[in-house]
């Protein structure tokens, strides 16, 4: 049945071919010869097929993962530099019909409190963000059709594009919401939207349906297309990930790749971002209750093979991970991070007391944005807050030809550094703005060519002196 240009869930995603996947990977995972050839293969930047990638999970020489880890570094640096882009959720409404045993918003829950954010409430939140310097923000709601319709969802988008406070504006808004219509989909489309981002949770649909007993979200078939309908939408960008340690993570991490690849087979286009959570504790979810969580070391694993899977593809990683985990993978392959995260439903505007709980998961990551910057900078990355490509249209298939040619860096890295000088103008510490401004004296001189680098220079002395919003 395995067809991964199908539009049918069970067919780009087939049972029988991820179980045919892991059992030859257990068969050959002493393998070393055929190991090097896949890695050989994974140097050119050009990806590896879901059983290739899978071969390197079950291998367990440590040769052969030190040589992973470094190729997967090597790859971060080709495609991403040491950029590292920052975003936000903004919870919009916690009110949910679902019955999702791993969130606290399952419909089942009387005891956390419920909050639906106004417009009015909204515009506080957006201003809280603007104040902390972001420009890029993931919109989060339950899924419920009398509190939260997509009408809410698309006046919600409105609302924020609308907000411009002192130098603050949000330049992309993402949005994570429910499986819907193509019709749904058109009018993110038309609403403006980043990137479209939806997770699977797991692809093992026996784990799945146990997982969602109740609700909308118990269709496997309609929530596991929903990315097809998206870009049949319009929507150029979409976002995949699963939750770890819902079920076995070597199966989702090959459906994962297998549904990467039924992109590409359908529509020529790869998931934009890959994120990579894991189970965390929340309201009334103990982490303890789920088998299948997985350790620090395998999660690493998983980061450095989804970078030499799918190079082009941005990972991402949220402030469900602490510090110490989140400085791991950063040289692995992310290339986006959330930063001074609030999971509760207005949470920016007004910092929630615990007996008045909102928030979906707990943060381990608890860091203001400004020490994150600080923290990145010393560790030699490059914050960056640029929304360029999405308003420049390099989106879909535009966007990942220049990725996969290496092309994006003569906009990525100029863009990055305006946006970094933005943040430092506006919003650091005098110990950030201090690091920020080393750190971009030097990249600058890092921008090959001449022009650019002129411009860029020039750019930056503008945005001292008061302008704002540049970008190639």
């Amino acid at each position: 049945m395995y067809n991964p240009k199908s539009s049918t869930a069970e067919e780009f995603i087939d049972h029988n071919e991820v179980l045919d996947t892991l059992r030859y990977a257990q068969d050959q995972k002493n393998n070393l010869e055929l190991m090097r050839e896949i890695l050989k293969k994974a140097s050119l930047a050009k990806g590896l097929t879901h059983r290739e990638a899978a071969l390197l999970l079950y291998c367990n020489s440590e040769e052969i993962n030190r040589e992973l880890f470094a190729l997967a570094q090597r790859l971060k640096q080709e495609f991403y530099g040491n950029r590292i882009v920052l975003f936000a959720p903004l919870y919009l409404s916690n009110y949910c019909v679902n019955s999702c045993t791993y969130c606290p918003y399952h419909q089942s829950n009387h005891q956390i409190r419920r909050k639906k954010l106004t417009q009015e409430e909204i515009r506080h939140e957006v201003i809280a963000l603007q104040d902390m310097g972001h420009k890029r923000l993931a919109l989060e709601t339950g899924e419920h059709p009398l509190f939260n319709p997509i009408e809410y969802v698309l006046e919600s988008i409105q609302t924020i594009y609308n907000i411009k406070h002192k130098n603050g504006a949000i330049r992309r808004v993402n949005v994570n919401i429910a499986a819907t219509t193509i019709e749904n989909y058109r009018k993110l489309k038309e609403a403006g939207i980043g990137t479209y981002i939806l997770f699977q949770e797991t692809y093992h649909k026996p784990s799945y349906l146990n997982l969602h007993p109740a609700g909308p979200k118990h269709d496997y078939a309609w929530h596991t297309e929903a990315m097809d309908r998206a870009m049949q939408g319009g929507i150029d960008d979409v976002g995949c990930g699963v939750l770890f340690g819902l079920s076995d993570h070597r199966y989702d991490f090959t459906a994962l790749l297998m549904h990467a690849e039924h992109l590409e087979a359908a529509f020529g286009v790869g998931p934009h971002t890959i994120s990579v959570p894991r189970i965390r504790s929340a309201d009334d979810i103990d982490p303890k209750d789920f088998p299948n969580a997985i350790n620090d070391d395998i999660f690493a694993k998983l980061i450095a093979l989804l970078r030499v899977a799918v190079p082009y593809t941005g990972l991402i990683i949220s402030t469900r991970e602490s510090k110490s985990s989140r400085e791991k993978v950063l040289k692995l392959g992310v290339s986006q991070i959330s930063g001074g995260s609030s999971t509760s439903v207005g949470g920016y505007a007004e910092p929630e007391i615990p007996e008045e709980n909102t928030s979906q998961f707990d943060v381990n990551d608890s860091r203001p944005l400004d020490e994150v910057i600080n923290w990145l900078l010393s560790l030699g990355y490059i914050p960056s807050f640029c929304t360029a490509c999405y308003r420049e249209g390099r989106t879909g298939d535009r966007f990942m030809s220049l990725v996969k040619s290496g092309q994006i860096a003569n906009c990525c890295q100029p863009n990055a550094l305006l946006t970094l000088k933005e943040y430092l103008e506006d919003y650091a510490a005098e110990d950030t703005r201090q690091k920020g401004e080393k750190l971009i004296r030097k990249e600058l001189e890092r921008i090959p060519h001449p022009k650019v680098r002129a411009l860029t220079q020039e750019r930056l002395e503008d945005i001292h002196v008061g302008k704002r919003d540049f970008r190639f």
